[in-house]
Parts: structure tokens; sequence; C-alpha cells
């Protein structure tokens, strides 16, 4: 009995995965953002740039397949000398991203510009405002204003750059989880998460979205230490108090980043019907869950009442947003932002108002649209949630403050265009993200064969994340950022199986046609 449960567990962590991601990989290689030329819908059409990224792809390929010195020099320098490589290229990509903010450092509109604005005035009432109907933003803003104060300095230059360590220390966290399971993808993962940093300019972005990613890496590294770490049974204990401790710091960072804690537990429940029972086993996992809650219950009471005892800020907590607004909002519109409903959470006088409000919004929403309308609204949302490679690049209320529209001269003038909104070459960006995040999904997509246990945990982190975005507020990749770890680890170990499959399909179409 126990192994069919656990076979069927298992089965439908693998087809929902399998429902929702293909879903996704669908959308995003029919993303608006692969549209050459004008492009009527984004905007933003393609240049000459990618033009030339395009004839440059194909001879890369063709020259690769076609002359034999050409591929063994690339294999050479790609595959057999992969460790000196794949460090030059991640050490690349972090000297790309340190040029980047040192050119373009805006300041940033809608949330983040909240954050900003605190750091300067706490008096003024739209800001006390903003935190006493968002406080779930209060931990950053108090993490910023301490650093501010460490730094001697509130400027957006700053708080790039130390979101841009804060993305890389994320994704050494990622390379360490790949050292972990399987050394020899050390060099891969390099590579796929090299990419990704060159394609991400989310880290002149200060905010949750990237500031999370880190304590979401970690976690992720210290349960797979405690699961596949090979050291002494007493060494992870300090790693279970961390691990908690790790969680409970994402969860006020970004509650919703913790989807990856609910996607462990659930798994190694799972796991628990795997094979012959144990008791020693489920001791060993008792204790260990033990340790854990050990080191999250302090670090909540700690974190907790700094935050409430802080004298930083008044604000009225009792306005606070209830989480069904982001539910009603969630079913409104494209999914996500709504305007109208963001300004009565303001004008209601307290939170039952707030949340009669929204259930009543919430319940005429789903009735006017009907079961097989939200079905529709719901594959819709599920495109908007995860299509756009850019993560939603320039596609929030004013994004970035002042002129958008830059110089062409100099070379901050040029690489500006690349990625302000009214920069000639947006669209030369949107589409070269587009075909990294279609590679990433692509690398994922076609490892169905693989059913390992750590394979399925990040599988089920991917639909939990999928699924909040379904039911709450959405509308936009952005939201997608906090889950990026799972991506780039799921990515990096299923490259091999997905690439030899690949080389399957073509060597049965090749062999088709001959015959």
């Amino acid at each position: 009995m126990k192994e069919k449960f656990f076979r069927f567990g298992s089965k439908l962590v693998k087809y929902l995965f399998y429902f929702l991601f293909l879903l996704t990989f669908y959308f995003a290689i029919t993303s608006p953002n692969l549209i050459l030329g004008d492009n009527s819908i984004t905007g933003a059409g393609t240049t000459f740039y990618t033009t030339m990224f395009i004839i440059l792809t194909v001879i890369l390929l063709v020259t690769f397949y076609t002359y034999n010195s050409w591929s063994d020099l690339l294999k050479f320098w790609f595959v057999d000398r992969q460790w000196i490589t794949a460090s030059i290229t991640l050490g690349l990509a972090v000297v790309v991203q340190i040029i980047f903010v040192w050119n373009m450092h805006p300041a940033i509109g809608f949330d983040p510009g909240a954050l900003h604005n605190a750091l300067y005035n706490t008096t003024d009432p739209e800001t006390r405002g903003y935190y006493s109907l968002n406080p779930n933003n209060m931990p950053i803003m108090l993490l910023m204003h301490q650093l501010a104060l460490f730094f001697h300095s509130k400027s957006w230059l700053l708080f790039d750059f130390i979101t841009v360590f804060l993305v890389d220390l994320s994704a050494l966290f990622n390379i360490l989880c790949i050292e972990i399971i399987n050394h020899k993808k050390i060099p891969l993962a390099m590579y796929i998460h090299a990419l990704w940093l060159m394609l991400f300019p989310m880290i002149i972005v200060p905010y949750t979205d990237a500031w999370v990613l880190p304590l979401v890496s970690l976690y992720t590294l210290l349960y797979v230490l405690l699961r596949y770490g090979k050291f002494a049974w007493g060494w992870k204990i300090p790693i279970a108090l961390l691990c908690g401790v790790s969680i409970v710091l994402a969860y006020f960072m970004k509650p919703s980043a913790i989807v990856g804690v609910i996607a462990i537990i659930l798994i190694e429940f799972l796991y628990l019907f795997k094979g012959k029972f144990s008791k020693e086993k489920l001791v060993n996992e008792f204790i260990f869950l033990l340790i854990v809650i050990i080191g999250m219950v302090p670090t909540y009471s700690i974190t907790n009442y700094a935050i409430d005892h802080q004298k930083y800020i008044v604000v009225n907590t009792s306005r606070a947003i209830p989480p069904i607004h982001f539910m009603s909002m969630g079913a409104s519109g494209d999914g996500g932002y709504n305007a109208k409903d963001a300004l009565m959470m303001a004008k209601l006088p307290n939170k039952q108002a707030q949340v009669d409000y929204s259930k009543k919004m919430l319940i005429k929403r789903l009735k006017k649209m009907g079961f097989v309308g939200y079905i529709k609204f719901l594959f819709k949302k599920h495109a908007n949630n995860t299509t756009d490679g850019t993560f939603a690049w320039i596609k929030e209320g004013h994004f970035i403050r002042g002129n958008t529209k830059p110089s062409h001269k100099g070379f901050a003038g040029k690489m500006r265009n690349f990625f302000y909104l009214y920069g000639t070459n947006l669209g030369d960006f949107r589409y070269i993200a587009q075909v990294w995040w279609v590679f990433l999904l692509a690398t994922i997509a076609f490892n169905w064969k693989d059913n390992r246990k750590l394979i399925q945990m990040l599988r089920l982190t991917i639909i939990g994340g999928f699924i909040f975005l379904l039911l709450f507020e959405g509308g936009r990749s952005r939201y997608l950022i906090q889950y990026l770890p799972a991506f780039l680890i799921l990515a990096t170990l299923s490259w091999s199986n997905s690439w030899k499959w690949i080389k399957g399909m073509f060597s049965w179409v090749d062999s088709s046609e001959k015959s």
C-alpha cells in the first residue's frame, strides 16, 4: 500500500510539473519578445544587433558541424579545458555586472522607490501609509537603513552594488549545491549561471525579488548538505540550525519564497513511503526536523520583536493589507496589479472592511467568469506569469524615474539604449534574454526520465511557485525571480539527459530521412 502511495505521489509531481512546465515552454517560444523587426505588440522592435546575434549564432552552429578543426577547437576550450574557461566566463560575467551598474544606476519607482524614500523621510504621510498597508516590506527597509548607516551612503549606486553582491552570492550557493551532488557538473553550472548573470538587469532594482535569492539558495544548499553531504552526523546539527535560520530570514524578506521549504517537506514525507519502513530512519528525520525548528523559533522571535519594536518609522500595522486582497487582485484583469483595488485598501478604515471588500470582489469576479471562463483566465495568467525572459523588465509603473529616453553619446548612453523604456535597442535586449529563457526551459523540459529525489523536489518547488502565482497577484514574470535557484539548479542537473534526448531525436530524424 505504501509503495503504491509513493508511486502515485511521485507520478503526480511529475505529471503536474510537465503539464504546467510545457505550457510555460510553449508560451516562451511563442513570446512576442522573439518577433523580429518592428514589434507592434511590445512596441520595441529589434535592430541590426539582433540580426548580427542571429547570424553569428548560425555561423557558429554551421561551422561547428561542418569544420572538424573548428569544432575540435571549441571542444578543446569549452569541454577539455572547461574548468579554466568556465571560471573565466563566470569572472567575466561579474565584470559585466560591475560595468553595467557603474554606468546605469537610475532611481527606480514602484516598491523599490518607496524603500529608498524611507531612507530620507520617515514622517511623510504617504511613506507611513505605504508601510502601514505593506508591513511585509518593513524588514528590507530596516535592513537598508542599517546598511545606509554602515556605509554612510543612501545612493542608488550603493544599493545596486549590494544587489549585485546578493545575486552573485545566490549563484555561488547554487554552484555549491551542484558540487555536493555532482562535482563534474561544476563547469556547466558556471556556464549557465554566467549567462544568467549577464542577462539579468534586475541587479539595479534593489528589492525583495533579488535580495531574497541568496536566502533561498542558502536553505536549498543546507538541505542538500543534510541530505547528500558525506560527513559525520554531528556536523549536520549546526547545518540544520542554520537551515532553520535561513528559512525564517527568507520568510521575512519575502514570505512566498518559502515555497521551496514546503516542497522539501512534502518530498521528504513522500519518500518515507519508499522501500522498507525503518524506525531508525523515521527517528533521524524527526531529530533533524526538530533541530531545524529549534533554529527557526528564536530567529523568528528575535526578528519579529525587532520589527515590532523599531523606532525608525511610525506605522499602523492594523491597516495591513490582508492576503485575500492579493487573491482578489489576482483574479482581475491580467492577474496582476489592480490600481483600483490598491486604492480601496488605502481608503477603507480597518482590516475587516478590507477583508469584506476583497472577498466581495473575488466572488464577483469568479462568478462573472464562470468555471470555464476561470480556467481560460488561468491559462492566460500562467502565460503572463512565466513567458517573459526579461522578468517583466520596464513593465512596472514608473519603473525608471526621470528621463527614459537615453542619449546615444558615449558608452553609457549606448548601453542605456538597450534597457531604457524609449531606448532604440530595448527590443534587442528582450530578444536575447528571451532566447536565454527558452534555452534554460528547454534544458529542463527534456529531462523527463529523471526521477531522482532532488529533481522531484526542485520540480515541486517550481510547481508551488506556479500555483502560488496563479492563486495570488501575478500577471508578470518578475515574481518568478524568487524561484530562479530551483530553475538554475534543475537546468544544470538536467543538461546531460536533455542533450542526449535532443541528439537522439536528431539522429532518429536523420536516419528516417536516409531510409
